[in-house]
Formats: C-alpha cells, sequence, structure tokens
C-alpha cells in the first residue's frame, strides 16, 4: 500500500522537524513538504499535492485559516488537519468553516497524530476532546427559533453531533443501534436540508444556524 503523503505547514522550525520526524518514523507515512509559511505552501502545492495537510493557525504573514479558505474552494478533496495551540472558539469554528476536516491541540501525543492524520485520510473528522466538547455543546445550547435556518430532526441532529466528533459511519450505525444504509439515509436528507456535499460542510453550516 502507497503510504500516505503528508505536508507541514509549520512555522516553528523545531517543531516542523520534530513532527517530520514522527511522520517518517510510520511506515504508512511519508514526509513531502515542510513549509515555514502559508505563502511558500500556496506556490509549491498545486505541484506536489500530499494526502493530508497538517497546517498550524497562527502563521507569519497569512494565517492558517486563509491559507485553508483558499486552498479548499480549487481543491475541494484534500482533507486539512489543523494542529495549533489555540483552543478558542472562534478560531475553532471559523477553521471548520474555511474547510478544516479536523482540529488538534499540539499537546496530543505523537500516537495520536499519526492516528488522527489515519483517520482523516479516512474521511474522519479527529479533534482533541476539548476541541470535540466545544463543538458539541454547540448543540446543546438554547437557541431562538431561525425560520430561515435547516430544520433537523432529533435523530439528524444526534448523527451530526456524532460526525462532529469525530465517529465514522459504522460507528454512529454501532452507537445508535440502526443500519449502517439508515445512516447514510439520514445523511443523505441531512445533505439535502443544508445544501451540502460532504459531513464537514454539513457539521459546520449547521453550527452556524445554532450560534
Amino acid at each position: 500500500m502507497k503510504p500516505c503523503s503528508i505536508s507541514i505547514v509549520e512555522d516553528n522550525l523545531p517543531l516542523a522537524e520534530e513532527l517530520q520526524a514522527l511522520f517518517e518514523s510510520q511506515p504508512d507515512m511519508q514526509v513531502l513538504d515542510a513549509f515555514a509559511s502559508a505563502e511558500a505552501a500556496l506556490r509549491a502545492l498545486p505541484a506536489r499535492m500530499p494526502d493530508v495537510l497538517v497546517v498550524d493557525i497562527r502563521l507569519p504573514g497569512m494565517s492558517g485559516v486563509e491559507l485553508i479558505a483558499t486552498l479548499k474552494p480549487r481543491f475541494r478533496e484534500l482533507p486539512i488537519l489543523v494542529l495549533t495551540m489555540y483552543e478558542e472558539s472562534d478560531l475553532i469554528f471559523d477553521a471548520l468553516k474555511a474547510g478544516a476536516s479536523g482540529y488538534l491541540l499540539k499537546r496530543v501525543a505523537g500516537e495520536e497524530l499519526c492516528d488522527a492524520v489515519r483517520q482523516i485520510q479516512r474521511g474522519g473528522s479527529p479533534m482533541s476532546p476539548s476541541i470535540a466538547r466545544k463543538v458539541v455543546d454547540s448543540f446543546r445550547a438554547p437557541t431562538l427559533p431561525e425560520p430561515e435556518g435547516p430544520r433537523l430532526s432529533p435523530r439528524e441532529q444526534e448523527i451530526l453531533g456524532l460526525l462532529a466528533n469525530g465517529a465514522l459511519y459504522k460507528e454512529i450505525a454501532g452507537d445508535l443501534g440502526i443500519s449502517l444504509d439508515t445512516v447514510r439515509t439520514h445523511l443523505r436528507r441531512i445533505y439535502e436540508k443544508l445544501h451540502v456535499h460532504t459531513r464537514t460542510e454539513a457539521v459546520v453550516k449547521f453550527l452556524g444556524h445554532k450560534r
């Protein structure tokens, strides 16, 4: 099996080298590039597209969120994992709205980071526990009626909450005691109601209506 190729956008050189060494130590991973700025990444990525892009939020010049927002319209299938020390709610939701598929804090253990890369490549949305809690709590926060917002059933909201927490389809089916086909049916209806095409877009759009 071809190793998962990873590119890193991180301005802290010692950390970037540490991340590169970590990923290269995994038999199923290889590092294509390590960029010290978003601008450098933008210049090189079209010619050397990785399987997964790992991005910091605070960067010199263009921020990580701006980089994600610039890349996603052009490369919609590129999974982007945010790896940062910042856990403010605004930054989390800005990154997810821009198109990030996962959000991890830099204090995460090396093994967990590698597992997150594997998960995001499989279509998951890995998040550090404290980040996932903020996302899930957004579903529980009281909101005023929004006539123009999407109207999802309690089960659909439950499924979106599990998606936001990084669960895969088969895990959702097991947690809720329903079939995989039923999960897919719910997701198809969710996508139709929210006018989106991906799980990340669905989570972000619904959270945007609830904030």
